[in-house]
């Protein structure tokens, strides 16, 4: 297979040289391919560096900060015209565990989607505060309930994707971030009855940087449950 693990970035120079020889570590075949967002602090600088370095490094350079859905949008669009096979998303903090690769990739061998949960076998995570903890966990059930999704982790931001099904969804329409980007996905593939599959993994909060949590991000999630389940109710 044709591997692409995409990982967008706004302000991550502390963190993406280390997560790009943390995941060829771990396993080598693949391609890593940043999303940078104009950031301040010299990510895309930094990742040019890298490039010369190592010819499996790529980067896609945006004008501004416009968005996690969007980034990882353009980052699918890449990988599909490219002829990959499959991409991960996968954050750039070290949250999610490069040596939880070569797991996806088995589990993909019998699925079109493979969704890292934080939840499917009780709560695996670590170093986050409670009410952070309890938002997210909250904020799952809502999802499940309101959509009918048989997920249980459909915020979660660590997959696995075959590009053939990416194929079938306009991406260039998909305009939602953050937690309600990732639902969005779940939902539309779920609605064309991609295999989907849930592995556990153990989510660790970031090792440095900022989150790029918001109270926008939140509501936007909340409300989006809701136009999901009535467009699927109403055919559209």
């Amino acid at each position: 297979m044709k591997i692409l693990i995409i990982i967008p970035t706004y302000n991550e120079s502390d963190n993406i040289r280390a997560i790009a020889g943390e995941i060829f570590d771990v396993y080598g075949g693949l391609d890593i391919l940043v999303v940078d967002d104009n950031s301040p602090d010299g990510t895309g600088g930094i990742v040019r560096d890298m490039q010369l370095e190592d010819t499996r490094v790529h980067l896609l350079e945006r004008s501004g900060k416009l968005g996690l859905g969007t980034a990882y949008c353009a980052g699918f669009l890449w990988a599909i015209e490219r002829g990959y096979d499959v991409v991960f998303e996968m954050d750039a903090d070290f949250s999610h565990d490069p040596k939880e690769i070569p797991n996806f990739l088995r589990a993909i061998e019998s699925a079109d989607v493979v969704i890292g949960s934080r939840y499917s076998t009780g709560v695996n995570v670590v170093n986050w505060p409670m009410q952070r903890l309890l938002l997210s966990w909250f904020a799952n059930l809502y999802t499940r309930l309101i959509t009918r999704m048989p997920i249980y982790d459909a915020t979660g931001g660590f997959k696995c994707f075959r590009t053939d099904i990416l194929r079938g969804v306009d991406l260039t329409k998909i305009r939602s971030n953050g937690y309600a980007f990732q639902i969005e996905m779940n939902f539309k593939l779920w609605k064309r009855g991609a295999r989907m599959l849930e592995i556990p993994i153990i989510f660790v909060d970031r090792r440095s940087g900022v989150s790029k949590m918001s109270k926008n991000i939140i509501w936007e999630a909340a409300w989006l449950v809701w136009k999901l389940r009535l467009l699927s109710i109403f055919g559209a």
